[in-house]
């Protein structure tokens, strides 16, 4: 379901350059123009064809009555490229493919009365529910934008039904929604909201409980849990065996301030009693499990302000809690040209998800998008696509 309705405007850097992509929607152009393109770039051409094929494969199942839905196979963390099925054949889902569905999902268009398409729904994922993703969402996967927690949400639905071992005995990935309420109602960890001068019950968000799994939420040793206040992203580790918590955070070697002591504290609790809603065990019982510990793990994180939540996603992926030691977690940190890409990759990841109901309009439409200039400027964080960059059909 839709977790927010509120208005989304990408934030952008005056001083930061603009480019124009020069892109446009392929049912635009002449067959002169095509076959100009075509001889200037031969690899251009080859894919052209073969994204044209597609459509035309999956246009021409659909008229022959075929219900079924193309699949894509499951990508494991890390991967820069993927597959999808079609009742046809099998086509891979290439570095242009996922660029051009990065624009499509992204980009926002104005009408002449100043009206915007931020409300029109792009993605609803299939799992315990139905989980709307609107273009606003997908469009905080923008360059330097701070992303919106429904993708972070979306990321968790997609890795939890990934048949791997890793998240169907190991890891359990907990959607943020219900925390991120929680934590708006309970300012500053207030135990006891004054919204409603009552303290954190789950049942007061019966929107979001479909999207819980309990039985991983109380079956696997570990639960991932991100965490969003202020604009800012962190990521909880908790060993359902142990029942000890631990806190990566891309930006903080230790809680910054009192208030985020108190907000891990009352996260903490609402961890906790998630846990016990599911039917497990409670992470401390009576009054301590007021005063749970969450000491900081030592990690190399973001390198920016705005990439917080990317380096809780992908550490959801690739983070071994086995591999903390001392309070600390070695590993090697991406340079930023390899965050900047994730982005992209995050759109496609959700938008080409075998969980997408509208899986298919995502090929169709990205498909019909052409690259007139280098795929390489999409992934600099200071490209910004705007609605004059494309040209609709």
């Amino acid at each position: 379901m839709m977790a927010r309705t509120a208005s989304y405007v990408p934030k952008t850097d005056p001083g930061v350059p603009s480019f124009s992509l020069g892109l446009t929607d392929s049912s635009q152009e002449g067959a002169s123009t095509q076959e100009t393109e075509m001889e200037k770039s031969p690899e251009a051409a080859n894919l052209i064809e073969q994204l044209d094929s597609l459509v035309q494969r999956i246009a021409s199942s659909a008229t022959k009555g075929k219900n079924t839905s193309p699949q894509i196979q499951r990508e494991t963390g890390g991967e820069s490229s993927a597959k999808f099925e079609t009742p046809r054949g099998l086509y891979q889902i290439t570095d242009d493919m996922k660029q051009k569905c990065y624009i499509w999902g992204t980009r926002l268009k104005e009408d002449a009365d100043g009206n915007t398409n931020e409300y029109e729904e792009m993605c609803t994922l299939i799992g315990q529910g139905e989980y709307i993703l609107m273009r606003m969402h997908l469009a905080s996967l923008q360059a330097k934008s701070d992303i919106e927690s429904q993708i972070v949400s979306a990321v968790c639905l997609i890795l939890n039904n990934k048949n791997e071992k890793r998240f169907q005995e190991q890891i359990y990935c907990l959607p943020p929604d219900i925390v991120c309420m929680a934590l708006s109602d309970h300012p500053n960890g207030e135990f006891v909201s004054p919204k409603t001068k009552k303290e954190f019950r789950v049942e007061a968000y019966p929107s979001f409980i479909p999207f819980i799994d309990r039985k991983k939420l109380t079956s696997h040793p570990y639960i991932f849990a991100p965490v969003c206040y202020a604009g800012h992203w962190w990521l909880w580790l908790i060993n359902t065996r142990k029942r000890k918590c631990q806190i990566l955070d891309p930006l903080h070697k230790i809680a910054p301030t009192d208030e985020r002591k108190t907000i891990n504290k009352f996260t903490g609790y609402v961890f906790s009693r998630l846990i016990t809603y599911a039917g497990g065990k409670p992470l401390q019982k009576g009054e301590r499990e007021k005063e749970i510990k969450s000491p900081y793990v030592k990690i190399s994180g973001q390198k920016t302000s705005y990439d917080c939540a990317v380096y809780v996603m992908k550490w959801m992926e690739i983070i071994e809690p086995e591999n903390i030691k001392k309070g600390k977690y070695q590993w090697d940190n991406w340079p930023q040209e390899e965050v900047d890409h994730y982005r992209v990759e995050y759109a496609s990841r959700i938008l080409f998800s075998e969980m997408n109901t509208q899986r298919d309009q995502a090929i169709r439409e990205s498909s019909a998008i052409r690259l007139s200039k280098p795929s390489s400027i999409l992934l600099s964080p200071f490209c910004q696509i705007n609605s004059t960059d494309i040209e609709s059909g």
